[in-house]
């Protein structure tokens, strides 16, 4: 083994989704004197500016995962594991255990990877939370229903981004909710796929909140407000940053958040956390083990100027982030996404519009889009605007999408029992 220490990362992510975070990690390792080591499943192509050593191997099976890790740390001292790509994040937070290096820690990432435990914890420790099932079969699930109360949703106990997420408001559409629920979970292959959950609405408006911990200490960084398509599902279309918004003040939620990643077993990482604002107060729907998805960690530097691929860097390597905001400002996204199912032919987005920060195709061209509950992330294009006050970002957000053009030709709906797939948009498939 050689004496010089690394940062080893799991997983670049998609550019146009993490390579801001990648940037803002290497500057502040070559600061601190580390090199960089990246373990991701791809050739690489814009990630070798930013990494002294790249293996490539597939990463999303976690025995070579595990295997290709231990390798580098026969080599290096690893001093700080980082890991952002939600399938990857379960066994990178064992890695990091096992390397003794500051993570999540073991009882950490299971608890926010498995939704079950999540639940039964979050219950356990007195936090508000609605009844909830892991039932075996759609009989049980009946059941659970039942006993829980309508209207209630069925989620996949594992996956991320709203995949597989229903909404169903009686009996008559439970059955439906369940096969779309049970159909996404067949796709995770790890120890907590397959299985489903039931559990009550918790009704009222729905944020996230990315936040650092350092040695068990919880520190909320800012706050996105979400913007959800159509019903029965819950998939994102944007979110809003404001470093203002009141509910950063707001005592009863900054509580519920602390007390739940202490009942999580939360030892050092940064995580988003989800939660709905309900008449009995707030209500923490998950914690994840890693910053937000959906560029909202860029937005959330527009807006306040903490800087999460600064702050991953400090928490992996053991060092106490510096979390005080140096701006002030409004920061949003608008993903575009198809009225139908859809073969992309082209994507143009716009180069300048009032308040535009970045933009950008999602697809390339020949790309098929899916919507729920045939497919999920049906996204084109994505647009992101700044401004000084939430209504001037959400009418930026407004002129910005609408520059978008799209042409597209319709398709049909996938066979019935056809086997859902896994979007692209959720792992690291650029090239």
């Amino acid at each position: 083994m050689s004496d010089d220490g690394v940062l080893l990362v799991i997983g670049s992510g998609l550019r146009y989704y993490r390579e801001y975070l990648v940037e803002s990690v290497h500057r502040r390792a070559v600061a601190a004197g580390l090199r960089t080591v990246l373990l991701n499943n791809l050739t690489p192509t814009w990630q070798t500016r930013y990494f002294d050593e790249i293996t490539v191997a597939d990463v999303f099976d976690p025995a070579v995962m595990a295997a290709t890790a231990r390798a580098v740390a026969a080599r290096h001292r690893v001093v700080g594991l980082l890991c952002w790509d939600e399938p990857l994040v379960l066994t990178a937070g064992e890695l990091a255990a096992e390397f003794g290096v500051p993570g999540l820690g073991l009882g950490g990432v299971h608890a926010c990877r498995d939704k079950h435990r999540t639940r039964a914890l979050l219950t356990a420790a007195g936090l508000p939370q609605p009844g909830f099932a892991m039932p075996a079969d759609l009989a049980e699930a009946r059941a659970a229903a039942d006993d829980i109360g309508y209207p209630v949703v069925v989620k996949p106990r594992a996956l991320g981004a709203s995949i597989g997420v229903v909404l169903a408001h009686d009996p008559g559409e439970f059955d439906a909710a369940y096969a779309v629920a049970s159909s996404a979970s067949a796709v995770d292959q790890g120890v907590y796929g397959a299985r489903v959950i039931v559990e009550g609405y918790a009704d009222g408006p729905e944020v996230s909140v990315d936040g650092a911990v350092h040695k068990g200490e919880y520190t909320p960084m800012f706050l996105a407000r979400k913007h959800s398509g159509e019903a029965p599902y819950f998939e994102e279309v944007g979110h809003v940053v404001d470093a203002a918004d009141p509910l950063l003040a707001d005592d009863a939620l900054t509580d519920t958040l602390t007390r739940a990643h202490a009942a999580l077993g939360v030892e050092d990482g940064v995580t988003h956390a989800e939660v709905r604002l309900t008449a009995r107060g707030p209500v923490v729907i998950e914690v994840n083990g890693r910053v937000g998805g959906d560029l909202i960690p860029l937005l959330g530097r527009v807006a306040t100027g903490i800087d999460s691929g600064e702050v991953l860097f400090d928490v992996a390597t053991g060092r106490r982030p510096e979390l005080t905001p140096t701006r002030r400002a409004v920061a949003g996204i608008r993903f575009g996404v198809p009225d139908h199912d859809c073969v992309v032919r082209s994507v143009a987005v716009p180069a300048d519009a009032p308040g535009l920060v970045t933009a950008g195709p999602m697809v390339e061209p020949g790309t098929t889009l899916r919507l729920p509950p045939g497919g999920y992330l049906a996204r084109h294009s994505f647009v992101v605007c700044a401004a000084d006050d939430p209504p001037t970002c959400e009418q930026r957000l407004d002129e910005a999408a609408a520059r978008v053009v799209v042409t597209a030709d319709p398709v049909d709906p996938p066979e019935r029992g056809a086997v859902f797939e896994m979007p692209a948009g959720l792992l690291d498939t650029d090239a």
